[in-house]
């Protein structure tokens, strides 16, 4: 059994005015919300639950519920005042019941094939992004093992907004995460701060995917051109 739990729960600022009155992953590419071709993408892997938590203008997801039979909500009430790390706080008893999938909620998935295999360790999906990257990069080991997951890289893979791990890793991660959570300074930190600060008893890989397969979209120039895309085709 596989389960997955989306982060949306974000203000989206780097999108406002767009996102004053719409949380940023409702909105919408080639007429539907970035969140659904997530959801869409899940279910070609059969996820069984797929757990949606949400702050920020949280009400408007509900209609979810009724779309999706798989989908629950779950909510965060620190979106305001804490990072990420707190969604996946909020969603740390799902998140050890089973393999599970993180993924972020504003990712235009244009490839839903990409989780349509399987997958036998835990692992970041990643694209290979020659030179330099001031994004959130992985460093790996000679065996293929990520050793850093942080800001700043050249020639490596780059993080897509989706991670998968394995029941055991998922347990782990739950437990480190609740002990971090309500520490001086957490407030701060992204999830993926956690996983690297524990990478010696996390043992994940990369998932490669191609860049157009997963489509992160952080501004409203980013969201037009990819809508004018759509549109011309």
């Amino acid at each position: 059994m596989t389960n997955a739990i989306i982060m949306a729960s974000g203000l989206g600022m780097r999108m406002r005015p767009l996102t004053e009155k719409i949380p940023k992953p409702l909105i919408k590419v080639n007429n539907i919300p970035l969140i659904e071709t997530v959801i869409n993408g899940l279910s070609e892997h059969n996820v069984k639950n797929i757990y949606i938590v949400v702050g920020y203008l949280g009400v408007q997801f509900n209609f979810l519920l009724y779309k999706y039979k798989n989908v629950s909500i779950i909510e965060n009430p620190d979106y305001e005042k804490a990072n990420n790390i707190s969604s996946i706080f909020y969603a740390k008893d799902e998140l050890k019941k089973s393999d599970c999938f993180i993924c972020e909620a504003d990712l235009f998935i244009s490839d839903i094939n990409i989780f349509n295999f399987d997958l036998h360790c835990s692992c970041y999906f990643g694209k290979m992004v020659k030179g330099y990257s001031s994004d959130w990069v992985f460093d790996l080991s000679d065996d293929g093992y990520i050793t850093r997951v942080g800001k700043k890289g050249n020639n490596c893979y780059n993080m897509t907004g989706i991670s998968y791990f394995t029941k055991k890793d998922a347990c782990i991660l739950s437990d480190i995460i609740e002990k971090t959570y309500n520490t001086a300074g957490c407030e701060n930190l992204f999830w993926d701060d956690v996983v690297n600060n524990n990478l010696d008893k996390l043992k994940l890989r990369i998932n490669p995917v191609k860049e157009s397969q997963i489509i992160e979209i952080d501004t409203i120039e980013e969201l037009e051109t990819l809508r004018k895309y759509y549109k011309c085709r």
